[in-house]
């Protein structure tokens, strides 16, 4: 059975000469991107785009490569498994 990614899922491309590994970013029939690295952008550049207050970089894979795709696991699956406990106070932020 293939490997279909989607969005929010965390893989491992098994490709020369390095793996890459990453968050699966975008999806479309005849790619996908994964999210690398994310870091913040500078005051300057907030300033300039106050829309964006950080920097992706992206790789693409193309579908035809997705046989390569290791699935490790998806951060909506985790974010929605969490459960509080009965009785407890709900939680303050």
């Amino acid at each position: 059975m293939s490997y279909t990614p989607r969005v929010d899922d965390y893989v491992i491309w098994h490709t020369y000469p390095n793996d890459i590994s990453g968050w699966v970013y975008f999806r479309c029939d005849d790619y996908i991107s994964i999210e690398i690295r994310v870091k913040d952008k500078c005051e300057q550049n907030i300033k300039d785009c106050p829309i964006h207050k950080k920097t992706h970089v992206l790789v693409v894979c193309y579908a035809q490569f997705w046989n390569e795709l290791e699935y490790v696991k998806n951060r909506r699956e985790e974010e929605d498994s969490y459960k509080a406990q009965e009785y407890r106070y709900a939680d303050v932020q």
